[in-house]
C-alpha cells in the first residue's frame, strides 16, 4: 500500500517568511485525508514539496519511502490537481488528454475511460475555451487519474462545481480511495486541502489540521469528534424555573440568547426534568461539535469557510506559495 510521511519538513522563503515549521505527519491508505488549515498555514507550500515543486530548506516528504523525483513511473503513482488552469482553449478535451498521455508514456485507452469517469464523455470533442470552472475542475481530475495513480492530492477540488457536482465528487473520491490500486496491490490514498469545512466533514475520514506552519491536530475524524462538546438547547417560557431544576440535579444551566442551555447534557438527562416539573416546552435541540468548532478549537478558525461558496484566495496564495513557486501546476504528479 501507499504511503506518504512527513518528517520534520521544514520551508523558510527568502530567510524571513516561515511557511512549514517541522511539520510531521502521515497520511494513511484506503480513506480520504482532509488538509485543512486557515489561509497561510503552509498546506499548499506543503503539498507543492510533496510533488517536488518547492524544495524543502530541512526535513523530508516521502512517497513510500521516496522523493516524488526519485519514484519509479511517477505519473503512475501520483496525481495531482493544484490548480484547473494551464488549458490551450482551442483545443478539445479528449485532445488535451491525449496530449497528456503521449508525454506521459500511456496508452490512449485511457483518455476516454477518464472523460467517462469524470463524467465529461458528451464534452469530449467541445473546445476546452468554452468549458466552466467546474467542467475544468472535472477535467484536470480526469488527467490527474490517467497513469490510475496510487495517490491522488486534490487542491480545492469542489471549486466551481454546483452542489450535484461536489455530491457526486464526494462519492468519487471515497470510492477511489477504498478502491484496490491498480495491478499493484493495497489502497489508494487520497489527500483533499479544502477551505469548506461543512463539505469536508462529510468527504474525509482522517484529518491534518495546519496553522502557522506547525500540525495541529491528525487522526481519524472519527475519533477526534468522540470526545465532543454535547449540549441541550430548550426554548421555554419557564426558563429560569428550568434553570433552578437543571442545577438542583447537578446539570450545569444558563440562559443564553432566549434558550436555557445546558452544556454536556442529553435530551435524556434534560426530558424527565422537564416532566418532573411540568415545565412548558417549545422547542428542544440536541448538539454535538462538529468539524467546524473542533478546527476553531484548534486554529481560533481563521481563513475558514463554513458553508458553501469559494473562499476568498489572495492573501493564501501570496503567503502560502511564496516565490519559489511555480506559477503554473500539472496535474499528473506536477508536469504541465
Amino acid at each position: 500500500m501507499a504511503t506518504i510521511q512527513a518528517r520534520g519538513l521544514t520551508k523558510r522563503f527568502g530567510g524571513e517568511v516561515l511557511a512549514v515549521d517541522h511539520l510531521d505527519f502521515d497520511a494513511v491508505p484506503g480513506g480520504v485525508t482532509g488538509f485543512l488549515g486557515p489561509n497561510g498555514a503552509g498546506k499548499t507550500t506543503t503539498l507543492r514539496m510533496l510533488l517536488g515543486l518547492v524544495t524543502p530548506t530541512s526535513g523530508s516528504v516521502l512517497i513510500d519511502g521516496h522523493r516524488y523525483r526519485d519514484l519509479p513511473n511517477p505519473t503512475m503513482r501520483v496525481g495531482a490537481v493544484l490548480e484547473a488552469s494551464g488549458f490551450h482553449p482551442a483545443r478539445t478535451a479528449r485532445n488535451h488528454l491525449k496530449l497528456t498521455a503521449t508525454v506521459a508514456g500511456l496508452p490512449f485507452r485511457r483518455v476516454d475511460e477518464c472523460l467517462d469517469l469524470v463524467g465529461l464523455s458528451e464534452a469530449a470533442d467541445r473546445s476546452v475555451g468554452g468549458f466552466s470552472m467546474g467542467m475544468r475542475q472535472r477535467l484536470e481530475l480526469a488527467r490527474a487519474m490517467l497513469g490510475k495513480p496510487d495517490v491522488l492530492v486534490l487542491d480545492e477540488p469542489a471549486n466551481g462545481l454546483d452542489p450535484q457536482g461536489i455530491a457526486w465528487l464526494r462519492d468519487f473520491l471515497r470510492v477511489y480511495a477504498s478502491e484496490g490500486a491498480s495491478d499493484r496491490g493495497g489502497k489508494r490514498i487520497v489527500i483533499v486541502s479544502s477551505h469548506l469545512l461543512s463539505e469536508a466533514q462529510l468527504i474525509v475520514d482522517d484529518v491534518i489540521v495546519l496553522t502557522g506552519g506547525r500540525l495541529a491536530a491528525q487522526g481519524r475524524l472519527q475519533d477526534l469528534l468522540a470526545g465532543s462538546k454535547r449540549s441541550v438547547r430548550v426554548q421555554t417560557p419557564d426558563a429560569e424555573r428550568l434553570v433552578q431544576a437543571l442545577r438542583a440535579a447537578s446539570l450545569p444551566a444558563v440562559v443564553r440568547d432566549g434558550y436555557v442551555v445546558c452544556d454536556g447534557a442529553t435530551p435524556q438527562a434534560v426530558g424527565p426534568i422537564m416532566v418532573e416539573n411540568r415545565i412548558e416546552v417549545h422547542e428542544m435541540v440536541s448538539s454535538t461539535e462538529s468539524l467546524e468548532s473542533l478546527f476553531f478549537a484548534l486554529t481560533g478558525g481563521e481563513g475558514m469557510q463554513v458553508g458553501h461558496g469559494v473562499a476568498s484566495t489572495g492573501d493564501y496564495r501570496r503567503f502560502d506559495d511564496g516565490p519559489a513557486a511555480s506559477p503554473s501546476v500539472g496535474p499528473i504528479g506536477g508536469q504541465a
